[in-house]
């Protein structure tokens, strides 16, 4: 069934007044798909072990306070009161109540009771979620990131992969899935990168975690990729309003325990110092001595030794939002409210969501992610890549955004002649030339990052 098409418009007024009037409703039901069963794991940790429990002493009664669903799952609810009394009542009136029944089941569904019930196994799901990750919180739980084993595996990675669950969302609950590629800490410098990724809509960070290797690789950044509320192991249900939540989460997460800043100076540290006394010898004293001696010089790397504190300014100009596809609209959505952050790239980007599926405006009040407006605001460098024969996203959403960026902002657009929606990184020599360009968008910025032939090798698998 097309978006666009008089039974799906249908649908969509008819869950949207079902749902009090509610976009968010509509926009979740229509914009997120997440991939099921998940394409990775977290498997849970606890004292350096695993840890395995079974789910059933969980408590999922605790609400979920995505207040835009709340009228949605009460007039569900009374439907189906309603459906069942009206089932019994038929049952003691007819002896073939039991085959008409049958009949009934194969029935095609309503698109709007399908949309509705949709919204309400995402929310059972979210209950469920949200009340295990509170539990595992409580209990000091760390994760290991396991992702399936059909993907393609990444070129080899010297750097460290870190799974951390962020959160909770002080209005939803929810915790959210990261992914954290970090350089070692002896290749870090004071202009380090590190991108904070937000993906399509029909993905994951499973999914991702061949492409952020070789990120994080060929610019020798670090790479923060998250799931959105209800994708993969995240939390909470996927809804324009919660995307907002998680993307701001994550960036204050990535600013207290990713770049080097005055907060987390001393946990890098420690962690440096830890590192180093794997390896200790002999000769460690005087070493250290020589450490703690240069520790006040203008040195740009760290092991045990860390370059100077950064401002919060500073800090924030080595953070580079990414948004591919959906991911586009938190990615603007942060960056018009954070004119400091370094850079923003947009990948495969829409103008809003109503106008991908349709020019009208006729479904205006339905629309989210307004883009278009957004990217007007921004005050950091901009650079845009798209697909020229793109089918889900047309040129034109992409060019038009390019066209909005503040003059001064505008970075060399990509418009990829050969390339659609999901394919602009297939084949050795597009990724090559993908790098090549985001590392061209670096330079823009600052010295940061090198190419390195050897990156991609371990790509070649991508032209099977």
């Amino acid at each position: 069934m097309c978006c666009c098409c008089p039974p799906a418009i249908s649908a969509l007024f008819c869950l949207w007044a079902r749902s009090g009037f509610s976009k968010s409703s509509v926009a979740g039901a229509l914009t997120f798909f997440p991939p099921s069963p998940a394409l990775y794991k977290f498997e849970r940790m606890l004292d350096g072990e695993p840890f395995v429990e079974d789910d059933d002493d969980t408590n999922t009664g605790e609400a979920v306070e995505d207040e835009d669903e709340h009228r949605q799952l009460n007039s569900s609810a009374s439907d189906k009161k309603k459906k069942k009394k009206k089932g019994l009542e038929d049952s003691s009136s007819s002896l073939d109540s039991a085959e008409n029944s049958r009949e009934d089941r194969r029935e095609p569904i309503h698109p709007a009771q399908e949309l509705t019930n949709q919204a309400l196994k995402r929310r059972k799901r979210a209950k469920h979620r949200n009340a295990k990750d509170a539990k595992d919180d409580a209990r000091g739980i760390s994760y290991a990131f396991l992702p399936d084993h059909r993907l393609l595996e990444p070129p080899g990675y010297s750097g460290s992969i870190e799974a951390v669950k962020i959160g909770p969302c002080p209005k939803s609950k929810a915790y959210i899935s990261t992914t954290i590629y970090r350089q070692r800490p002896e290749r870090i410098l004071n202009t380090t990168k590190t991108i904070i990724y937000s993906h399509g809509n029909a993905t994951d960070i499973g999914a991702m975690h061949f492409m952020q290797v070789v990120i994080a690789k060929g610019l020798k950044c670090n790479v923060v990729m998250y799931d959105y509320s209800g994708y993969g192991e995240s939390g909470g249900v996927p809804l324009e309003g919660n995307t907002y939540s998680d993307i701001e989460m994550v960036y204050d997460y990535v600013l207290n325990n990713v770049i080097v800043n005055k907060k987390n100076r001393e946990r890098m540290r420690s962690a440096a110092v830890d590192n180093d006394n794997k390896t200790a010898t002999a000769t460690d004293a005087s070493a250290n001595t020589n450490a703690n001696a240069n520790e006040d010089k203008d040195n740009d790397t760290f092991g045990t030794t860390l370059p100077g504190e950064l401002s919060l300014e500073q800090d924030e100009s080595n953070i580079i939002l990414y948004g591919q596809s959906v991911g586009s609209g938190p990615s603007c959505y942060l960056a018009a409210r954070r004119p400091d952050v370094g850079g923003l790239i947009l990948h495969s980007p829409f103008m809003s969501g109503m106008r991908v599926l349709t020019p009208s405006r006729a479904l205006a009040c339905l629309d989210i992610f307004p883009n278009i407006n957004r990217i007007k605001k921004v005050q950091s460098p901009v650079m845009v890549i798209h697909g020229m024969l793109d089918e889900e996203v047309h040129l034109s959403h992409g060019q038009r955004l390019h066209e909005a960026v503040p003059e001064d902002c505008r970075r060399p657009p990509w418009w990829v002649k050969d390339r659609g929606h999901n394919d602009i990184t297939e084949g050795r020599s597009k990724l090559l030339e993908y790098i090549q360009r985001l590392k061209g968008f670096f330079d823009s910025l600052d010295d940061a990052g090198v190419i390195d032939d050897a990156t991609i090798d371990g790509a070649m698998v991508m032209e099977r």
